[in-house]
C-alpha cells in the first residue's frame, strides 16, 4: 500500500490534498504540520490518516515518519507574516531538514510545492525565501517535480479568496484598491491536487508553472465572488495610497495579519505568469473558473470551514 507524507499537511494545500487523496483506493496518508488548531482541525476532519504535529524547523522525531514511505509532497510554507527569521525557519530550513531525512530514509521520489512569485517582480521575504528554496532542491540528487502554482483558493482558505469571502459578508462596504484591475490568473487547488496526484503517480519531474488558464482582474474577481455567494457588503473602490494606510495601521494591532502591505504592493504589479498546457502535460481536466469558485465556497462538505491564523 503506496505511503504518501505531506508536510505543511494542515494548510491550503495540504488540507485539499489529503481530502482528495484519501478517496484514493490503497493509499496511506502521514500528514505532518507544526500549526496546533490547524492540526486538530485536520484530525477531527480526516480522523483515518495519521497526523504529526511537529516544527520541520527543529530536528525532531517527525523524521522517522519518512520510513518507508513511497512519495513526500514538500509543502510547508510561511506565506505571510513581518518576521523575516519565520520565511527563513519554515521555507529554507525546514526544507534543508526534510531533504535530510528523505535521503537517510531513502525516499524515491519528492514533490515540491514552489511558487510562481519565484518569477515575479515582487520584492518581499516570501519570494525571497522562495527562491531560496528552489536553490536547494536544485542540488537535490532525489527524483522530484517542482510546480509553481499561482496564487491559489479552494476549500479551508484563510488567507486571499477565502478571508475576502468572509470580509465581505461581515462587512456593510468592502475596499478594492485603486481601479482594481490587476490582472490574475487563481489556480484551483482541487486542480493542482490533481496535478499532484498525477506526479506521484508517473514520477514526472522537472519544473513547471501551473498558472490559473483564465486571466480576470481583481476587481472583476472580488464581484464574481459576490454574486457566488450573494454578499451583502457595497464594493467599493478606493485609492490606492490610503488602502496601503489602512493596512500599515492594521499591522500595528495584529501581529500576523491577513493581508499586508507587501502583499498590496505585490498585488498591483503588472504581470502575468507563464501558461503551459498542463491539462496535457499531466492529464488533468482543468475546471472552469466560475465552477471552481462554486465548488469553493458552496460545497456542503467544507466550503464552511476555514483555518486559524
Amino acid at each position: 500500500m503506496p505511503r504518501i507524507v505531506v508536510t505543511g499537511a494542515a494548510g491550503l494545500v495540504g488540507q485539499n490534498l489529503v481530502a482528495r487523496l484519501k478517496s484514493l483506493p490503497d493509499i496511506r496518508i502521514v500528514g505532518i504540520d507544526k500549526h496546533p488548531a490547524n492540526t486538530a482541525l485536520l484530525r477531527k476532519i480526516h480522523p483515518e490518516i495519521e497526523v504529526i504535529e511537529a516544527d520541520l524547523a527543529q530536528p525532531g522525531d517527525w523524521a522517522a515518519h519518512f520510513a518507508g514511505a513511497d512519495a513526500v509532497v514538500v509543502n510547508q510554507a510561511q506565506i505571510g507574516g513581518l518576521f523575516r527569521e519565520e520565511f527563513i525557519a519554515n521555507n529554507v530550513t525546514a526544507t534543508e531538514l526534510i531533504l535530510a531525512a528523505a535521503a537517510h530514509h531513502k525516499i524515491p521520489y519528492l514533490v515540491q510545492m514552489s511558487s510562481s512569485v519565484v518569477n515575479s517582480k515582487a520584492d518581499d521575504l516570501y519570494v525571497e525565501t522562495k527562491r531560496l528554496q528552489e536553490e536547494i532542491f536544485e542540488k537535490c540528487t532525489i527524483p522530484h517535480v517542482i510546480l509553481r502554482p499561482t496564487l491559489m483558493f479552494g476549500w479551508f482558505d484563510r488567507k486571499h479568496l477565502g478571508w475576502l469571502r468572509r470580509f465581505m459578508s461581515r462587512t456593510p462596504i468592502f475596499p478594492v484598491p485603486g481601479n482594481g484591475r490587476y490582472l490574475r490568473q487563481p489556480l484551483y487547488a482541487g486542480d493542482l491536487v490533481s496535478i499532484i496526484a498525477a506526479c506521484i503517480e508517473k514520477r514526472i519531474t522537472g519544473t513547471y508553472d501551473i498558472s490559473g488558464l483564465e486571466r480576470i482582474e481583481y476587481g472583476e474577481l472580488i464581484g464574481l465572488i459576490h454574486d457566488i455567494v450573494q454578499a451583502r457588503a457595497h464594493i467599493q473602490k478606493i485609492p490606492y495610497r490610503l488602502f496601503w494606510i489602512l493596512l500599515w495601521l492594521y499591522a500595528w494591532f495584529d501581529r500576523n495579519p491577513p493581508f499586508t502591505t507587501k502583499q498590496l504592493e505585490a498585488l498591483v504589479i503588472p504581470e502575468t505568469f507563464p501558461v503551459i498546457d498542463w491539462p496535457c502535460i499531466f492529464n488533468v481536466q482543468a475546471t472552469p473558473l466560475n465552477q471552481a469558485l462554486r465548488d469553493t465556497f458552496l460545497d456542503p462538505r467544507y466550503s464552511e470551514i476555514s483555518l486559524s491564523f
